[in-house]
């Protein structure tokens, strides 16, 4: 199953060579975009003052935003000259759940568009490069929720469940929690109220859909053991939904305040009386997950594209912190959040070193090594 996933060849090996190494990229690239962006999104809401973190959260936007048009190309570029590796991804389980991390991709650099881009671009472009990539990520996202759980019941064969599974049924909630920044830029009455109770339909798809497959997650981890050592990092995946409900659950109410006001108690009540409980299941399954991570690193796990998974879904429990702290006026989740986006800026830069050396060895684009034992 994790075939694809695993530690690249060295250098110099056959198949290392840039031409060849080019064919090999996959949708699971968007994740470095993910967690990039992340970072404004997290950063511009944290609740202390730090002089030029506003402008520091604008130069990870922007660094976002490079990353999404580069990887945009090169996706198309794969699709053309190696349509057939690319069908390959699409029907390996493995690889193909990565899709949804498109959708995602495009949703959190349209976020952090409106949160720091309009301080640079004005509020009328961000608004413009917002409502296309909001657009196309939900489309996309909607998309894949369907056809790659499609696929695994009809092509898939898998053996064994795996936390990736989430990543096309979570693509919807980033959209329930990026749609409301649209909002007050929408027409007064029905329009906005559509908007709101469509992102509260999403919400309520992707926490489903999350419910139905956390339990075999958990299982196949009590009955199966530790999760092959390349794919340890993708226990963090988990925290990716429950962050993002949080943070959704917090945005619901602040737009219901003016869109929905007869609903607009219940909002908000439901997004303390939601996103506590959640948010400390995020805390476990993060300590959980971390004791793994510090195994499998004991054991040799090395640096591998799955490590991008120590950002985005922290990143989201990040929000998600924000968003309570504002809600409830807890100094507590106030530093909560501040602790997170720590480990958050921590994971990312690790991440990206790794990736950085990696592109110029040449490594990471070069073809899958064959699968390490589990210890």
């Amino acid at each position: 199953m994790a075939a694809t996933l695993h530690t690249p060849t060295p250098p110099g090996t056959a198949g290392s060579s840039r031409a060849g190494s080019f064919r090999h990229l996959g949708p699971n690239w968007y994740a470095s975009v993910m967690g990039t962006a992340i970072i404004a999104n997290a950063g511009a809401a944290l609740p202390v003052d730090i002089a030029g973190l506003r402008t520091a959260c604008a130069v990870f936007w922007v660094l976002s935003l490079a990353m999404l048009i580069v990887l945009l190309v090169a996706r198309l570029l794969h699709w053309s000259h190696h349509a057939d590796r690319a069908r390959v991804h699409l029907l390996d389980p493995a690889m193909a759940p990565f899709y949804g991390c498109l959708s995602m991709a495009l949703l959190a650099v349209g976020g952090s568009t409106m949160i720091v881009g309009q301080d640079w671009i004005g509020q009328s472009a961000a608004i413009a490069l917002d409502t296309v990539l909001f657009t196309a990520g939900t489309l996309i996202g909607l998309t894949a929720a369907v056809v790659i759980p499609y696929l695994m019941v009809v092509r898939h064969r898998i053996e064994h469940p795996a936390p990736t599974w989430l990543l096309p049924v979570v693509a919807p909630m980033v959209s329930a929690t990026t749609g409301p920044l649209l909002i007050p830029h929408l027409p007064v009455g029905p329009w906005q109220q559509s908007m709101l109770l469509a992102c509260y339909a999403m919400f309520g798809l992707s926490l489903m859909a999350t419910l139905v497959m956390l339990p075999s997650i958990f299982g196949r981890l009590v009955t199966g053991g530790p999760l092959p050592l390349t794919l340890t990092p993708t226990l963090l995946l988990v925290l990716g939904p429950l962050g993002q409900s949080t943070t959704a659950a917090g945005k619901f109410a602040d737009s219901a305040t003016s869109v929905l006001p007869a609903y607009s108690s219940a909002f908000t009540a439901f997004a303390v009386l939601y996103g506590v409980p959640i948010m400390g299941f995020a805390l476990l399954w993060l300590a959980l997950s971390a004791g793994l991570v510090v195994r499998a690193r004991r054991h040799g796990m090395g640096f591998a594209m799955t490590w991008w998974a120590f950002t985005f879904p922290v990143g989201t429990c990040v929000t998600g912190a924000e968003g309570l702290a504002q809600h409830t006026g807890l100094d507590a989740l106030r530093w909560l959040a501040v602790g997170l986006f720590v480990v958050l800026l921590v994971a990312w830069l690790i991440a990206a070193r790794h990736t950085l050396r990696g592109l110029v060895s040449g490594a990471l684009l070069s073809a899958p090594a064959a699968p390490r034992p589990q210890p």
